[in-house]
């Protein structure tokens, strides 16, 4: 039993030595979603909040993020979430693909699949409570009007 005790530590800190890259995209302000759409400041806040950890290039990383594994599969997730939507580049994406992202934004927090569980773990400011869930669920309903109504002209 000491000997795996002491195979499982000196493996867990040969895997400290492959850091994760904690570093962000250069900033985009005439590109990222909460000035391009000019978002009311409570909105903005549960959004900032609860989804530009993952889904920006504004992240946040915790003290956990300075230890493997947990620090790779914090990087797997924020490039996952980066690739399905990047609020932090949202002007860069076509009309109909800016409307697309907002309805799979409201889809996701309707099913409560984002933001995810495991999130919560060290962020318990990004829990939604209901009303918070149907306030992000009606605006971005309302913005993927507006976006399907710029398009139409």
């Amino acid at each position: 039993m000491k000997k795996i005790l002491v195979v499982v530590l000196v493996a867990f800190i040969m895997i400290q030595f492959f850091p994760i890259d904690k570093t962000n995209p250069a900033p985009t302000p005439g590109m990222d979603f909460l000035k391009i759409k000019n978002v009311q400041p409570e909105i903005a806040q549960l959004i900032n909040t609860s989804c530009y950890d993952c889904h920006s290039n504004e992240t946040r990383y915790p003290w956990y993020s300075n230890f493997a594994p947990a620090s790779w599969f914090m990087k797997n997730h924020i490039n996952e979430g980066r690739k399905h939507l990047n609020f932090s580049t949202f002007a860069i994406y076509e009309p109909k693909v800016q409307a697309q992202k907002l309805q799979e934004c409201t889809e996701m927090i309707d099913k409560r699949e984002m933001p995810l569980d495991s999130y919560f773990l060290g962020h318990q400011d990004a829990k939604l409570t209901d009303g918070q869930r149907k306030l992000l669920i009606d605006y971005f309903k309302r913005e993927k009007k507006e976006t399907e109504r710029k398009m139409s002209f």
